[in-house]
């Protein structure tokens, strides 16, 4: 009769994830993730299969929340559209000035190291960024029917240049840039709304 599993499947899948997100994949080993889960290397082969399926498993958690969270952001009915994308926008900049260990974004570090030889890795990386421009398109549009954005501008191109500052600054501070330079392109990305 087989042992009943006598950990908590969410919480080692945290752990794992947490240790790709802090060394990357190709430099986590699953002795690395054996130690950080607390599971010998057999009972993680047993539950997960392998390393690759184990990072998945994160990926998709991380991915899952992060389009949640933005979705809660950008569909807040307490504030104006344009009051929403001000904040995520503010919000998202002050994430970037807080990470101190400069650990960024287990997406973008995923899409750098992985989305290039990484069928699955790239198809998670899509459909969150995918995510993320459709609630920002959906914002812009509010936005522009209160008549807080120029109805001229077109919103999904609006949204596709607000993503793309949006990741800008992260790569911006891990490659030195100051809080004070995030903090002003934030704020620059907001005076052009």
């Amino acid at each position: 009769m087989a042992r009943p599993r006598t950990f908590d499947e969410d919480e080692v899948i945290e752990a794992g994830r947490d240790l790709f997100w802090s060394q990357g994949y190709a430099a986590t080993s699953i002795d690395d993730l054996s130690a950080a889960t607390g599971l010998g290397r057999g009972s993680l082969y047993k539950a997960f299969g392998d390393k690759h399926s184990m990072f998945l498993r994160g990926l998709e958690q991380y991915c899952t929340e992060a389009i949640a969270g933005i979705r809660a952001e950008l569909r807040d009915q307490d504030l104006s559209a344009y009051d929403r994308l001000v904040a995520h926008v503010r919000g998202r900049a002050a994430d970037v000035v807080s990470d101190n260990d400069l650990r960024g974004c287990l997406l973008a570090k995923s899409a750098a190291e992985l989305s290039s030889t990484d069928p699955e890795v790239a198809r998670h990386v899509k459909r969150t960024l995918d995510a993320w421009l459709r609630e920002l398109t959906a914002t812009i549009s509010a936005a522009q029917a209160d008549g807080d954005i120029p109805s001229s501008t077109e919103a999904k191109a609006l949204a596709a240049l607000i993503l793309a500052v949006l990741r800008g600054m992260e790569a911006l501070r891990k490659g030195g840039a100051s809080a004070a330079t995030v903090k002003a392109t934030a704020e620059q990305l907001v005076a052009m709304l």
